[in-house]
């Protein structure tokens, strides 16, 4: 399974952007695929989830503002990042969970979203 991460920049605080992950190899046998972000010098924290029966998971600090979608037909993971926060600040990091979302089995190689206040 490869995850390629695309869609990340830079914007203003209050801005918006959308990251997307183009899954191959197998896809179908993913259970869970994830976001996660690392802010620089900090450790490496889940921001969303979305499970293969469609459940979505959020961490608290982004509820109500990121959206985490699964485009099935076009294997495509999206993250709608709305109001953002210079506290989003990170590299943002596709993750592929083949039986759980609590052990991932592949990572991609992140996209970075800066946010400017």
């Amino acid at each position: 399974v490869q995850l390629v991460e695309s869609g990340g920049g830079s914007v203003q605080a209050g801005g918006s952007l959308t990251l997307s992950c183009t899954v191959s190899g197998s896809p179908g046998n993913i259970y869970c695929l994830s976001w996660f972000r690392q802010p620089l010098g900090k450790q490496r924290e889940w921001v969303a989830s979305h499970k293969s029966h469609g459940k979505t998971d959020y961490v608290d600090s982004v509820k109500g503002r990121f959206a985490i979608s699964r485009v099935n037909g076009k294997n495509i993971l999206t993250l709608q990042m709305n109001s953002l926060k210079p506290e989003d600040t990170g590299m943002y990091y596709c993750a592929a969970g083949v039986r759980t979302c609590g052990l991932t089995d592949f990572w991609g190689q992140g996209t970075q979203v800066t946010v400017s206040s």
